[in-house]
């Protein structure tokens, strides 16, 4: 019986998997220091990290006790990474940041710690930029089409509706 895990196109052997090696406690600990040091990581990537490796549940909480105490693992720090890069490479909007941190299992004083980290006036600047770029690329179309393709292509991006209408009636006055 073959086995297609994720997208790492790496096929496993049903018995290959029934006798997994497991690792003790120290070795999953200096693997997941690695893990940790390379990029910010959640708490649920570690779990998942973890189970990848092998390790039994009950030894879970320990390790990532560990993590936490060798300041390896810190769900804050994440989340202020993860909303600052995502904002900054891909430009994505606070929603979208938010349902994304939410996906990782990321506490909310966390994503709002995170998201206060992102300046207003930076925020808005991106937004109006965006909508400019994505109006003119817009050109051949009718102009009613135009604001909804461009409004549509902000809310995707994770800006709020609000400041979306806000930035599509400053197109319309240029």
């Amino acid at each position: 019986m073959l086995f297609l895990w994720s997208r790492s196109q790496r096929h496993l052997c049903y018995f290959c998997i029934m006798y997994k090696k497991t690792l003790t406690n120290e070795q999953a600990l200096q693997k997941l220091k690695h893990y940790c040091a390379y990029q910010e990581r959640s708490h649920a990537e570690v779990k998942e990290k973890l189970f990848n490796l092998g390790v039994w549940t009950k030894e879970h909480d320990g390790i990532i006790a560990a993590l936490i105490e060798e300041n390896y693992l810190n769900e804050e720090r994440f989340a202020i990474a993860f909303a600052g890069g995502k904002y900054r490479v891909k430009q994505w909007g606070r929603v979208k940041i938010k349902y994304e941190l939410r996906q990782k299992q990321v506490s909310d004083y966390c994503i709002k710690k995170a998201l206060k980290q992102i300046d207003e006036d930076d925020y808005r600047k991106t937004l109006f930029e965006l909508a400019e770029k994505k109006y003119a690329s817009l050109k051949g179309e009718q102009y009613l089409v135009r604001q909804k393709k461009t409004a549509d292509f902000l809310i995707r991006h994770g800006f709020e509706q609000g400041l979306v209408m806000e930035a599509i009636k400053d197109l319309k006055s240029k």
